[in-house]
Protein backbone atom coordinates (compact mmCIF):
# COMPACT_ATOMS: atom_id res chain seq x y z
CA UNK A 1 0.00 0.00 0.00
CA UNK A 2 1.42 3.23 -0.70
CA UNK A 3 1.63 5.65 2.02
CA UNK A 4 -0.62 9.01 2.18
CA UNK A 5 1.21 12.19 1.77
CA UNK A 6 -0.25 15.73 2.04
CA UNK A 7 -1.22 16.70 -1.31
CA UNK A 8 -2.60 20.31 -1.86
CA UNK A 9 -6.42 20.89 -2.40
CA UNK A 10 -5.97 21.19 -6.18
CA UNK A 11 -4.48 17.79 -6.35
CA UNK A 12 -7.17 15.35 -6.16
CA UNK A 13 -8.20 11.92 -7.53
CA UNK A 14 -12.14 13.51 -8.13
CA UNK A 15 -13.20 14.07 -11.41
CA UNK A 16 -15.27 17.12 -10.27
CA UNK A 17 -12.32 19.18 -8.34
CA UNK A 18 -9.93 18.35 -11.10
CA UNK A 19 -12.30 19.66 -13.84
CA UNK A 20 -13.45 22.77 -11.24
CA UNK A 21 -9.51 23.87 -10.65
CA UNK A 22 -8.74 23.44 -14.42
CA UNK A 23 -11.72 25.05 -15.81
CA UNK A 24 -11.03 27.83 -13.00
CA UNK A 25 -7.19 27.97 -13.83
CA UNK A 26 -8.11 28.29 -17.88
CA UNK A 27 -10.90 31.21 -17.12
CA UNK A 28 -8.37 32.82 -14.83
CA UNK A 29 -5.85 32.95 -17.24
CA UNK A 30 -7.67 33.79 -19.80
CA UNK A 31 -9.23 36.85 -18.35
CA UNK A 32 -5.59 37.95 -17.55
CA UNK A 33 -4.00 37.91 -20.99
CA UNK A 34 -7.69 39.50 -22.43
CA UNK A 35 -7.06 42.19 -19.66
CA UNK A 36 -3.58 42.69 -20.02
CA UNK A 37 -4.02 43.08 -24.31
CA UNK A 38 -6.77 45.48 -23.43
CA UNK A 39 -4.96 47.72 -21.25
CA UNK A 40 -1.98 47.48 -23.70
CA UNK A 41 -4.22 48.62 -26.76
CA UNK A 42 -6.07 51.22 -25.02
CA UNK A 43 -3.11 52.77 -23.46
CA UNK A 44 -2.39 54.74 -26.57
CA UNK A 45 -6.15 56.20 -26.75
CA UNK A 46 -5.78 56.88 -23.21
CA UNK A 47 -2.59 58.37 -23.04
CA UNK A 48 -4.09 60.89 -25.88
CA UNK A 49 -6.87 61.34 -23.68
CA UNK A 50 -5.35 62.45 -20.46
CA UNK A 51 -2.50 64.74 -22.56
CA UNK A 52 -6.05 66.56 -24.09
CA UNK A 53 -7.44 66.99 -20.83
CA UNK A 54 -4.40 68.36 -19.41
CA UNK A 55 -3.36 70.85 -22.57
CA UNK A 56 -7.09 72.29 -22.33
CA UNK A 57 -7.17 72.89 -18.62
CA UNK A 58 -3.46 74.41 -18.67
CA UNK A 59 -4.38 76.43 -22.19
CA UNK A 60 -7.61 77.96 -20.17
CA UNK A 61 -6.27 78.60 -16.76
CA UNK A 62 -3.45 80.49 -18.53
CA UNK A 63 -5.54 82.59 -21.00
CA UNK A 64 -8.12 82.99 -17.63
CA UNK A 65 -5.20 84.59 -15.90
CA UNK A 66 -3.81 86.46 -18.96
CA UNK A 67 -6.74 87.89 -19.84
CA UNK A 68 -8.42 88.78 -16.50
CA UNK A 69 -8.26 92.22 -14.61
CA UNK A 70 -5.23 92.01 -12.00
CA UNK A 71 -7.35 93.24 -9.12
CA UNK A 72 -10.13 90.11 -10.67
CA UNK A 73 -6.96 87.51 -10.24
CA UNK A 74 -7.19 86.27 -6.32
CA UNK A 75 -11.13 85.65 -6.49
CA UNK A 76 -10.36 83.63 -10.43
CA UNK A 77 -7.64 81.65 -8.55
CA UNK A 78 -10.17 81.07 -5.58
CA UNK A 79 -13.33 80.30 -7.84
CA UNK A 80 -11.01 77.55 -9.89
CA UNK A 81 -9.88 75.93 -6.46
CA UNK A 82 -13.19 75.53 -4.96
CA UNK A 83 -15.41 75.11 -8.48
CA UNK A 84 -12.58 72.94 -10.78
CA UNK A 85 -10.43 71.50 -8.39
CA UNK A 86 -7.29 73.34 -9.88
CA UNK A 87 -5.15 75.42 -7.72
CA UNK A 88 -2.14 77.67 -9.53
CA UNK A 89 0.88 78.37 -7.22
CA UNK A 90 3.80 80.86 -8.37
CA UNK A 91 7.11 78.35 -9.29
CA UNK A 92 9.84 79.20 -6.83
CA UNK A 93 13.35 77.78 -7.38
CA UNK A 94 13.60 76.42 -4.04
CA UNK A 95 10.42 74.35 -4.11
CA UNK A 96 10.84 70.81 -3.02
CA UNK A 97 10.06 68.12 -6.11
CA UNK A 98 9.01 64.70 -6.15
CA UNK A 99 9.38 63.15 -9.25
CA UNK A 100 6.35 61.53 -11.19
CA UNK A 101 6.02 57.17 -11.37
CA UNK A 102 7.48 56.65 -14.46
CA UNK A 103 4.44 54.42 -15.44
CA UNK A 104 3.88 54.02 -19.01
CA UNK A 105 1.10 55.15 -19.40
CA UNK A 106 1.36 58.42 -17.05
CA UNK A 107 4.67 58.64 -19.36
CA UNK A 108 3.20 58.67 -22.91
CA UNK A 109 0.90 61.13 -21.82
CA UNK A 110 3.63 63.71 -20.28
CA UNK A 111 5.32 63.14 -24.04
CA UNK A 112 2.53 64.66 -25.52
CA UNK A 113 1.38 67.29 -23.17
CA UNK A 114 5.25 68.33 -23.88
CA UNK A 115 4.62 67.81 -27.51
CA UNK A 116 2.08 70.80 -27.22
CA UNK A 117 3.13 72.39 -24.01
CA UNK A 118 6.94 73.39 -25.16
CA UNK A 119 9.55 70.94 -24.13
CA UNK A 120 10.25 72.88 -20.77
CA UNK A 121 7.32 71.74 -19.41
CA UNK A 122 7.88 70.15 -16.05
CA UNK A 123 5.91 67.35 -14.18
CA UNK A 124 5.84 66.47 -10.33
CA UNK A 125 3.90 64.56 -8.02
CA UNK A 126 4.14 66.35 -4.75
CA UNK A 127 5.81 69.97 -4.56
CA UNK A 128 6.73 71.04 -1.07
CA UNK A 129 5.10 67.77 0.30
CA UNK A 130 1.65 68.47 -1.47
CA UNK A 131 0.48 65.07 -3.48
CA UNK A 132 -1.33 66.05 -6.85
CA UNK A 133 -0.49 66.05 -10.17
CA UNK A 134 1.70 69.01 -10.99
CA UNK A 135 2.27 70.76 -14.65
CA UNK A 136 4.19 74.10 -15.08
CA UNK A 137 3.34 76.55 -17.36
CA UNK A 138 4.13 80.10 -18.04
CA UNK A 139 2.81 83.88 -18.72
CA UNK A 140 5.48 85.77 -20.34
CA UNK A 141 8.07 85.60 -17.64
CA UNK A 142 6.66 84.03 -14.66
CA UNK A 143 6.25 80.67 -14.33
CA UNK A 144 3.66 78.77 -12.64
CA UNK A 145 2.81 75.37 -11.10
CA UNK A 146 -1.15 74.12 -11.92
CA UNK A 147 -1.83 71.66 -9.60
CA UNK A 148 -4.84 68.92 -9.73
CA UNK A 149 -6.06 66.01 -7.92
CA UNK A 150 -5.15 62.86 -9.38
CA UNK A 151 -8.75 61.65 -9.17
CA UNK A 152 -8.73 64.29 -12.21
CA UNK A 153 -6.63 62.36 -14.16
CA UNK A 154 -7.18 58.52 -13.59
CA UNK A 155 -10.60 58.24 -12.15
CA UNK A 156 -10.16 55.07 -10.14
CA UNK A 157 -9.74 52.76 -13.44
CA UNK A 158 -7.88 50.40 -11.81
CA UNK A 159 -10.42 50.00 -8.70
CA UNK A 160 -12.97 49.65 -11.74
CA UNK A 161 -11.62 46.75 -12.93
CA UNK A 162 -10.78 45.12 -10.05
CA UNK A 163 -14.28 45.25 -9.23
CA UNK A 164 -15.80 43.99 -13.03
CA UNK A 165 -13.16 41.72 -12.82
CA UNK A 166 -14.32 39.96 -9.86
CA UNK A 167 -17.53 39.92 -10.77
CA UNK A 168 -16.71 38.22 -13.94
CA UNK A 169 -14.70 35.50 -11.95
CA UNK A 170 -16.98 34.87 -9.54
CA UNK A 171 -19.60 34.10 -12.09
CA UNK A 172 -17.03 32.43 -14.30
CA UNK A 173 -16.34 30.15 -11.28
CA UNK A 174 -20.02 29.12 -10.89
CA UNK A 175 -20.24 28.42 -14.21
CA UNK A 176 -17.33 26.24 -13.85
CA UNK A 177 -18.82 24.52 -11.10
CA UNK A 178 -22.19 24.12 -12.87
CA UNK A 179 -19.89 22.40 -15.62
CA UNK A 180 -18.06 20.49 -13.31
CA UNK A 181 -21.21 18.75 -11.61
CA UNK A 182 -22.58 18.39 -14.96
CA UNK A 183 -19.73 15.94 -15.99
CA UNK A 184 -19.08 14.16 -12.88
CA UNK A 185 -23.08 13.57 -11.84
CA UNK A 186 -23.12 10.96 -14.55
CA UNK A 187 -19.62 9.38 -13.66
CA UNK A 188 -20.71 9.37 -10.29
CA UNK A 189 -24.65 7.69 -10.77
CA UNK A 190 -22.31 5.14 -12.74
CA UNK A 191 -19.92 4.37 -10.03
CA UNK A 192 -22.46 4.02 -7.47
CA UNK A 193 -24.29 1.68 -9.73
CA UNK A 194 -21.01 -0.70 -10.01
CA UNK A 195 -20.37 -0.60 -6.57
CA UNK A 196 -23.84 -1.76 -5.97
CA UNK A 197 -23.22 -4.67 -8.46
CA UNK A 198 -20.61 -5.93 -6.80
CA UNK A 199 -21.87 -5.59 -3.09
CA UNK A 200 -24.38 -7.77 -4.97
CA UNK A 201 -27.29 -5.40 -4.80
CA UNK A 202 -29.56 -4.88 -7.79
CA UNK A 203 -29.59 -1.03 -8.89
CA UNK A 204 -31.79 0.60 -10.61
CA UNK A 205 -31.49 1.29 -14.41
CA UNK A 206 -29.29 4.53 -15.20
CA UNK A 207 -30.93 7.12 -17.46
CA UNK A 208 -30.38 6.57 -21.21
CA UNK A 209 -30.34 10.73 -22.19
CA UNK A 210 -27.75 13.14 -22.59
CA UNK A 211 -25.00 13.43 -24.45
CA UNK A 212 -24.15 10.72 -27.21
CA UNK A 213 -21.35 9.11 -24.92
CA UNK A 214 -22.83 9.04 -21.44
CA UNK A 215 -26.12 7.52 -23.73
CA UNK A 216 -24.13 4.94 -24.98
CA UNK A 217 -22.18 4.35 -22.07
CA UNK A 218 -25.34 4.04 -19.43
CA UNK A 219 -27.18 1.65 -22.29
CA UNK A 220 -24.39 -0.58 -22.45
CA UNK A 221 -24.46 -0.75 -18.21
CA UNK A 222 -28.20 -1.42 -18.02
CA UNK A 223 -27.80 -3.91 -20.72
CA UNK A 224 -24.49 -4.97 -18.89
CA UNK A 225 -26.59 -5.82 -15.48
CA UNK A 226 -29.38 -7.24 -17.57
CA UNK A 227 -26.92 -10.17 -18.70
CA UNK A 228 -25.85 -10.63 -15.05
CA UNK A 229 -29.34 -10.91 -13.99
CA UNK A 230 -30.23 -13.35 -16.50
CA UNK A 231 -26.63 -15.33 -15.30
CA UNK A 232 -27.85 -15.63 -11.78
CA UNK A 233 -30.93 -16.80 -12.82
CA UNK A 234 -29.41 -19.44 -14.62
CA UNK A 235 -27.17 -20.41 -12.61
CA UNK A 236 -29.55 -20.83 -9.50
CA UNK A 237 -31.25 -23.33 -12.07
CA UNK A 238 -27.90 -25.68 -13.23
CA UNK A 239 -27.31 -25.50 -9.34
CA UNK A 240 -30.56 -26.96 -8.51
CA UNK A 241 -29.95 -29.47 -11.33
CA UNK A 242 -26.63 -30.71 -10.05
CA UNK A 243 -27.74 -30.75 -5.82
CA UNK A 244 -30.92 -33.16 -7.54
CA UNK A 245 -28.71 -35.15 -10.15
CA UNK A 246 -25.77 -35.76 -7.87
CA UNK A 247 -26.96 -36.17 -4.71
CA UNK A 248 -29.80 -38.67 -5.46
CA UNK A 249 -27.51 -41.26 -6.83
CA UNK A 250 -25.35 -40.62 -3.93
CA UNK A 251 -28.41 -41.27 -1.46
CA UNK A 252 -29.15 -44.41 -3.81
CA UNK A 253 -25.69 -45.58 -3.04
CA UNK A 254 -25.46 -44.70 0.62
CA UNK A 255 -28.94 -47.04 1.08
CA UNK A 256 -27.66 -49.67 -0.72
CA UNK A 257 -23.80 -49.75 0.69
CA UNK A 258 -26.05 -49.93 4.41
CA UNK A 259 -28.32 -52.90 3.08
CA UNK A 260 -25.73 -54.85 1.81
CA UNK A 261 -25.31 -57.77 3.77
CA UNK A 262 -22.18 -59.19 2.16
CA UNK A 263 -20.08 -56.32 2.97
CA UNK A 264 -17.45 -56.18 5.56
CA UNK A 265 -17.79 -53.38 8.46
CA UNK A 266 -14.47 -51.65 7.66
CA UNK A 267 -15.43 -51.62 3.82
CA UNK A 268 -18.89 -50.66 4.82
CA UNK A 269 -17.28 -47.96 7.07
CA UNK A 270 -15.11 -46.68 4.38
CA UNK A 271 -17.50 -46.34 1.89
CA UNK A 272 -19.67 -44.39 3.93
CA UNK A 273 -16.69 -41.86 4.58
CA UNK A 274 -16.21 -41.41 0.49
CA UNK A 275 -20.05 -40.81 0.30
CA UNK A 276 -20.16 -38.30 2.83
CA UNK A 277 -16.91 -36.70 1.35
CA UNK A 278 -18.84 -36.55 -1.98
CA UNK A 279 -21.78 -34.66 -0.67
CA UNK A 280 -19.93 -32.06 1.90
CA UNK A 281 -17.56 -31.66 -1.26
CA UNK A 282 -20.87 -30.96 -3.77
CA UNK A 283 -22.10 -28.79 -0.49
CA UNK A 284 -18.85 -26.60 -0.81
CA UNK A 285 -19.27 -25.84 -4.68
CA UNK A 286 -22.76 -25.29 -4.50
CA UNK A 287 -22.20 -22.98 -1.41
CA UNK A 288 -19.76 -21.48 -3.14
CA UNK A 289 -21.35 -20.87 -6.24
CA UNK A 290 -24.83 -19.84 -4.43
CA UNK A 291 -25.96 -16.62 -5.68
CA UNK A 292 -26.02 -13.71 -3.44
CA UNK A 293 -29.31 -13.01 -1.83
CA UNK A 294 -29.38 -9.37 0.12
CA UNK A 295 -32.98 -9.38 0.50
CA UNK A 296 -32.37 -12.02 3.47
CA UNK A 297 -29.91 -9.36 5.62
CA UNK A 298 -31.57 -7.84 8.15
CA UNK A 299 -30.33 -6.60 11.85
CA UNK A 300 -29.08 -9.18 14.24
CA UNK A 301 -27.28 -9.29 17.35
CA UNK A 302 -23.88 -10.75 16.68
CA UNK A 303 -22.79 -11.75 20.09
CA UNK A 304 -26.13 -13.50 20.32
CA UNK A 305 -25.35 -15.42 17.05
CA UNK A 306 -21.90 -16.35 18.06
CA UNK A 307 -22.50 -17.39 21.44
CA UNK A 308 -25.40 -19.86 20.12
CA UNK A 309 -22.75 -21.20 17.65
CA UNK A 310 -20.08 -21.56 20.61
CA UNK A 311 -22.69 -23.10 23.00
CA UNK A 312 -23.78 -25.79 19.66
CA UNK A 313 -20.15 -26.28 18.52
CA UNK A 314 -18.63 -26.32 22.15
CA UNK A 315 -20.46 -29.96 22.70
CA UNK A 316 -18.19 -31.51 20.52
CA UNK A 317 -15.50 -33.30 23.06
CA UNK A 318 -12.43 -32.64 21.34
CA UNK A 319 -12.91 -29.36 21.07
CA UNK A 320 -13.46 -26.04 23.85
CA UNK A 321 -14.15 -22.57 23.16
CA UNK A 322 -13.26 -19.64 25.66
CA UNK A 323 -15.73 -16.96 24.76
CA UNK A 324 -15.27 -13.12 25.08
CA UNK A 325 -18.72 -11.83 23.91
CA UNK A 326 -19.23 -8.19 24.05
CA UNK A 327 -23.08 -7.64 24.04
CA UNK A 328 -25.16 -6.06 22.00
CA UNK A 329 -22.81 -5.78 18.91
CA UNK A 330 -25.26 -5.08 15.90
CA UNK A 331 -24.79 -5.93 12.65
CA UNK A 332 -26.97 -6.21 9.38
CA UNK A 333 -26.27 -9.47 7.89
CA UNK A 334 -27.90 -13.04 6.35
CA UNK A 335 -27.76 -15.00 10.15
CA UNK A 336 -27.79 -18.01 7.85
CA UNK A 337 -24.63 -17.08 6.20
CA UNK A 338 -22.73 -15.77 9.24
CA UNK A 339 -23.83 -18.61 10.95
CA UNK A 340 -22.76 -21.24 8.70
CA UNK A 341 -19.23 -18.43 8.46
CA UNK A 342 -18.32 -19.18 11.93
CA UNK A 343 -19.42 -23.06 12.05
CA UNK A 344 -16.54 -23.49 9.31
CA UNK A 345 -14.32 -21.48 11.03
CA UNK A 346 -14.73 -23.35 13.97
CA UNK A 347 -14.93 -26.56 12.96
CA UNK A 348 -11.75 -25.95 11.18
CA UNK A 349 -9.66 -24.84 14.30
CA UNK A 350 -11.25 -27.94 15.92
CA UNK A 351 -9.50 -29.66 13.11
CA UNK A 352 -6.01 -28.33 12.84
CA UNK A 353 -6.34 -25.80 15.78
CA UNK A 354 -4.97 -28.69 18.22
CA UNK A 355 -2.13 -27.97 20.15
CA UNK A 356 0.75 -31.08 20.16
CA UNK A 357 -0.49 -33.63 22.89
CA UNK A 358 -3.58 -32.06 23.36
CA UNK A 359 -6.71 -34.28 23.63
CA UNK A 360 -8.85 -31.19 22.48
CA UNK A 361 -8.56 -28.24 20.57
CA UNK A 362 -8.57 -24.73 22.56
CA UNK A 363 -10.35 -21.56 20.38
CA UNK A 364 -10.37 -18.19 21.99
CA UNK A 365 -13.74 -16.61 20.51
CA UNK A 366 -13.56 -12.88 21.01
CA UNK A 367 -16.48 -10.17 19.80
CA UNK A 368 -16.48 -6.23 20.32
CA UNK A 369 -16.19 -2.77 18.85
CA UNK A 370 -13.25 -1.42 17.46
CA UNK A 371 -13.22 1.51 15.90
CA UNK A 372 -16.80 1.61 14.91
CA UNK A 373 -16.77 -1.68 13.83
CA UNK A 374 -17.58 -4.99 14.73
CA UNK A 375 -14.34 -7.33 15.16
CA UNK A 376 -14.78 -11.19 15.90
CA UNK A 377 -11.55 -12.77 16.29
CA UNK A 378 -11.09 -16.22 16.20
CA UNK A 379 -7.56 -18.16 17.79
CA UNK A 380 -6.69 -21.61 17.85
CA UNK A 381 -3.35 -22.90 19.07
CA UNK A 382 -1.99 -25.20 16.85
CA UNK A 383 1.04 -24.77 14.37
CA UNK A 384 -0.19 -21.94 12.18
CA UNK A 385 0.07 -21.45 8.77
CA UNK A 386 3.22 -20.24 6.73
CA UNK A 387 3.00 -16.58 6.69
CA UNK A 388 3.88 -16.93 2.41
CA UNK A 389 0.32 -19.50 2.06
CA UNK A 390 -2.34 -17.07 3.71
CA UNK A 391 -2.85 -15.04 0.69
CA UNK A 392 -3.48 -18.34 -1.23
CA UNK A 393 -5.54 -20.20 1.02
CA UNK A 394 -8.23 -17.65 0.59
CA UNK A 395 -8.61 -18.20 -3.02
CA UNK A 396 -10.62 -20.95 -4.15
CA UNK A 397 -9.42 -24.53 -4.96
CA UNK A 398 -6.38 -23.49 -2.33
CA UNK A 399 -5.03 -26.17 -0.07
CA UNK A 400 -2.08 -26.51 2.46
CA UNK A 401 0.73 -29.68 0.63
CA UNK A 402 1.49 -31.25 3.95
CA UNK A 403 -0.94 -31.91 6.48
CA UNK A 404 -4.18 -30.36 5.34
CA UNK A 405 -3.85 -31.82 2.18
CA UNK A 406 -6.16 -35.33 3.14
CA UNK A 407 -9.18 -33.23 5.11
CA UNK A 408 -12.08 -33.59 3.09
CA UNK A 409 -13.64 -30.49 0.71
CA UNK A 410 -12.34 -28.73 -2.46
CA UNK A 411 -10.11 -25.87 -0.94
CA UNK A 412 -12.82 -23.74 -0.63
CA UNK A 413 -13.46 -23.16 2.84
CA UNK A 414 -12.04 -20.14 3.44
CA UNK A 415 -12.79 -19.27 0.28
CA UNK A 416 -16.75 -18.83 0.61
CA UNK A 417 -15.78 -17.35 3.90
CA UNK A 418 -14.03 -15.14 2.67
CA UNK A 419 -16.80 -14.09 -0.26
CA UNK A 420 -19.88 -14.31 2.84
CA UNK A 421 -17.53 -11.76 4.81
CA UNK A 422 -16.88 -9.24 1.37
CA UNK A 423 -20.91 -9.82 0.42
CA UNK A 424 -21.24 -8.07 3.74
CA UNK A 425 -19.09 -5.54 2.97
CA UNK A 426 -16.45 -6.77 5.62
CA UNK A 427 -12.83 -7.47 5.94
CA UNK A 428 -11.17 -11.23 6.92
CA UNK A 429 -8.05 -11.41 7.85
CA UNK A 430 -5.20 -14.00 8.98
CA UNK A 431 -2.51 -13.78 10.74
CA UNK A 432 -0.38 -16.44 12.95
CA UNK A 433 -0.92 -15.28 16.50
CA UNK A 434 1.69 -14.79 19.45
CA UNK A 435 2.34 -18.21 21.60
CA UNK A 436 1.56 -20.26 18.43
CA UNK A 437 -1.41 -20.93 16.42
CA UNK A 438 -4.17 -19.34 13.49
CA UNK A 439 -5.32 -15.86 14.44
CA UNK A 440 -8.83 -15.11 12.00
CA UNK A 441 -9.91 -11.89 12.41
CA UNK A 442 -13.34 -10.82 10.43
CA UNK A 443 -14.05 -6.68 10.47
CA UNK A 444 -18.13 -6.19 9.74
CA UNK A 445 -19.79 -2.64 9.31
CA UNK A 446 -21.68 -1.77 12.93
CA UNK A 447 -25.26 -1.43 12.38
CA UNK A 448 -25.85 2.60 12.68
CA UNK A 449 -27.85 3.53 15.31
Amino acid sequence: MRPIRNRPIWYTSGLFWRTFFLLAFLIMASMAAWIGSFRMVERGPRAQQIAAQVVSIVTITRAALTHSAPERRRELLLELANNEGIRVYPLEDNDVLQAPTESGLMAQARDVVRSRLGSDTRFASRVNDVPGFWVSFAIDDDEYWLMLDRERINRNTSLRWVGWASVVLLLSLLGAVFISGLINQPLARLTAAARAIARGRDPEALPEKGPTEIREANRSFNQMTDDLKRIESDRALVLAGISHDLRTPLARMLLEVEMAPELPDDARHGMQADLAQMDAIIGQFLDYARPVDTSRQAALDLSALLAEVAQQEGRQPDLQIHASLQPDVEVRGDPLELRRVFVNLLENARRYGKAEDAAAAQVDLACRLENGRAVVEIADHGAGLPEADMARLLKPFARMDAARSQASGAGLGLAIVDRVIRRHDGSLQLRNRDGGGLLIRIELPRLAA
